[in-house]
């Protein structure tokens, strides 16, 4: 039986909704139909969430008591607001912020909004955080793909073999690049 998109799942599983025969003005069976198939998940050989360190959020904090003191001539009241304001509306952007992920899966990298197939990868080389720094000033390419963290810093540098990309290289921000740089040398073994 096929459910109409106005009928809740309730509705369709009643007694009165559904019936054993086939119905007359619709010549379709009663019997309902399978499930689809759940997609499987394609197995991950590398995740890291690039998250804010713990003294920003301390930070949070002191902006939410920085905004309840500019509200308190107005009262208590405001002040409560402009701390409970202050401080939410940091917390969300040290949350955005540092969401960033990077993971190796399914033949693909992905990092932050970017998924790259790892057979358009060529030679990882992970920064220490000197050469990271320069990586990020004087030596980069405007037309590169930057994933970077400040307060993360070692880094992995991944050149880019597609020829139709016009991306030379990936610059991820990690606190773990040799795993990083493994996952992605499997991944491409194995896409090969």
């Amino acid at each position: 039986m096929e459910r109409s998109p106005s009928q809740s799942p309730q509705q369709s599983a009643s007694p009165s909704a559904s019936s054993a025969s086939p119905s007359p003005s619709s010549g379709r069976s009663a019997v309902p139909a399978s499930p689809e198939p759940v997609p499987v998940r394609a197995a991950v050989s590398y995740d890291e969430r690039l998250s804010a360190p713990w003294h920003w959020w301390f930070y949070c904090l002191l902006l939410g008591l920085a905004a309840a003191l500019v509200v308190y001539p107005f009262g208590v009241l405001p002040m409560l607001g402009g701390l409970a304001v202050g401080a939410a509306g940091s917390a969300m952007v040290v949350s955005s912020y540092g969401s960033a992920q990077i993971r190796v899966a399914g033949g693909s990298l992905i990092a932050g909004d970017a998924r790259i197939p790892v057979s358009a990868l060529g030679e990882a080389e992970v920064l220490d955080p000197a050469e990271a720094r320069a990586w990020r000033s004087h030596k980069a390419d405007p037309r590169a793909f930057m994933l970077l963290r400040a307060y993360v810093p070692r880094a992995l540098r991944v050149e880019v073999v597609d020829p139709q990309d016009p991306t030379p290289y990936l610059y991820l921000s990690t606190r773990e690049p040799d795993r990083l740089a493994a996952a992605v040398e499997a991944a491409r073994a194995t896409a090969a």
